[in-house]
C-alpha cells in the first residue's frame, strides 16, 4: 500500500517483536509496526498486519530447513529501501525461552512503575553488562 511505503521511508516502523512464519510454502512477516501516515486520508492502514515477503521457493525451503531446527525462529534484522523496494534482511536466531520472556515482561512492569512513581522517563535497563 502506499501509505505503507511512504511511513518505511519516512523511517517510522519498529522491528522489534517481529518474526517470519512460513505457512503453505508462502514467507509472511507478522509484528511489524509500521506507524500510520498522517497526511494520508481516512483510507490508512494497518499497523500490525501480516504482511507477505516475495521469496524465491528455493529460499522458502532454505528458511524452513533452517528453522527446523530445535527453538530456531526466523527474525528481519534490517529494513532498507533499495530502487524503490522495501528489502528485509532475514536471519536464523534461537528463539526465546520462557523464563527471557518473563523476564521482559518484569523488566517493563518495573519501568512502567518507575514512570508513575518518579514523573520522569526511566532510563534504558539493560539486563546484563
Amino acid at each position: 500500500m502506499g501509505t505503507e511505503i511512504k511511513s518505511v521511508r519516512k523511517g517510522s516502523l519498529d522491528l522489534s517483536d517481529a518474526y517470519i512464519r512460513i505457512k503453505n510454502n508462502e514467507a509472511f512477516i507478522v509484528n511489524m509496526f509500521i506507524d500510520q501516515y498522517n497526511e494520508a486520508s481516512i483510507f490508512n492502514h494497518n499497523t500490525t498486519r501480516e504482511r507477505k515477503l516475495l521469496l524465491h521457493k528455493k529460499e522458502i525451503k532454505k528458511l524452513e530447513e533452517l528453522k527446523s531446527k530445535d527453538g530456531y525462529t526466523i527474525i528481519p534484522l534490517k529494513i532498507y529501501l533499495h530502487d524503490g523496494k522495501v528489502k528485509v534482511l532475514v536471519g536464523v536466531a534461537p528463539g526465546k525461552k520462557l523464563y527471557d520472556k518473563k523476564k521482559r515482561i518484569k523488566n517493563r512492569i518495573f519501568r512502567h512503575s518507575f514512570c508513575f512513581n518518579s514523573h520522569e522517563l526511566p532510563l534504558p535497563f539493560f539486563s546484563s553488562f
